[in-house]
C-alpha cells in the first residue's frame, strides 16, 4: 500500500510515519515525483489512481464532492482517509499506520474513510 499526503498535512506525520512503518511508501504533495503544491483535488484523485496511492487529506469540506465527481466519471481511487474531528496525532498515526501494514488493497476502494477508525 502506498500513501499520499495532501500538503496541508503536517511533514511531521510523514516523518513519524516512516520511523514506524520504514516498508511503506508515504509521499506528501510538494515531493519529487508526486503532485506539485497547489494542484487542484480532482488532479490529486487522478493522480492516486494512475499511481496507486491512497489519500490522506483533512479536506472534509470539498473532497466529498470531489470523490462524487470522479467516481461519476468512471474513475476509481485506491481510498481516502481524513482525519476524525478531535483526534489526536497519535491516534491518527497508530491507525494510518495499521491500515497501511495491515489493510487490503481493496478494503477502502473508492471510499472515505475517518481515523481512528471504530471511533
Amino acid at each position: 500500500m502506498k500513501l499520499l499526503l495532501d500538503e496541508h498535512v503536517t511533514d511531521a506525520l510523514r516523518a513519524e510515519f516512516r520511523r514506524r512503518a520504514p516498508e511503506i511508501r508515504i509521499w506528501r504533495v510538494g515531493q519529487p515525483g508526486a503532485p506539485s503544491i497547489g494542484t487542484a483535488d480532482p488532479q490529486i484523485l487522478r493522480w492516486c489512481e494512475q499511481h496507486e496511492f491512497m489519500l490522506f487529506t483533512n479536506n472534509r469540506k470539498t473532497m466529498p464532492r470531489h470523490l462524487s465527481d470522479h467516481l461519476a466519471t468512471g474513475g476509481h481511487v485506491p481510498g481516502i482517509l481524513m482525519p476524525r474531528a478531535g483526534a489526536t496525532f497519535g491516534q491518527v498515526l497508530d491507525d494510518l499506520v495499521l491500515i497501511a501494514v495491515a489493510g487490503h488493497p481493496d478494503e477502502f476502494r473508492d471510499t472515505i474513510t475517518y481515523v481512528p477508525l471504530g471511533c
